[in-house]
């Protein structure tokens, strides 16, 4: 299991809502386990992320995934040097009109 709140990454906290039947199966579980809720539910999220790690397609869904977030980031990338004046990292110097118009 993944350590938590080392020092060196982020925590994040999830609201989780249960019914109160589940709740209360969840509960004694973890008891009988010696575990706290918390503890427990990093179990779960831990078997549920190597359950999908496993799946045939799995692999396949990631990396098109991360080439979807590299084509966005491209585009924002060539959107962002289109409004600065290209790659040179010069930005094109603007003066406002009348109106909210900018004006080169």
């Amino acid at each position: 299991m993944t350590e938590v709140g080392n020092g060196k990454q982020g925590v994040k906290t999830l609201g989780l809502k249960l019914p109160d039947e589940v709740h209360a199966q969840f509960s004694l579980v973890a008891q009988l386990d010696g575990l706290s809720l918390t503890d427990a539910m990093r179990k779960a999220v831990d078997l549920y992320v190597e359950t999908k790690q496993n799946e045939p397609d799995f692999a396949a869904r990631a990396t098109a995934a991360l080439e979807e977030i590299e084509r966005e980031a491209a585009a924002r990338r060539g959107a962002i040097q289109a409004l600065v004046g290209g790659s040179s990292g010069e930005t094109k110097p603007t003066s406002r009109r009348r109106g909210g118009e900018a004006s080169a």
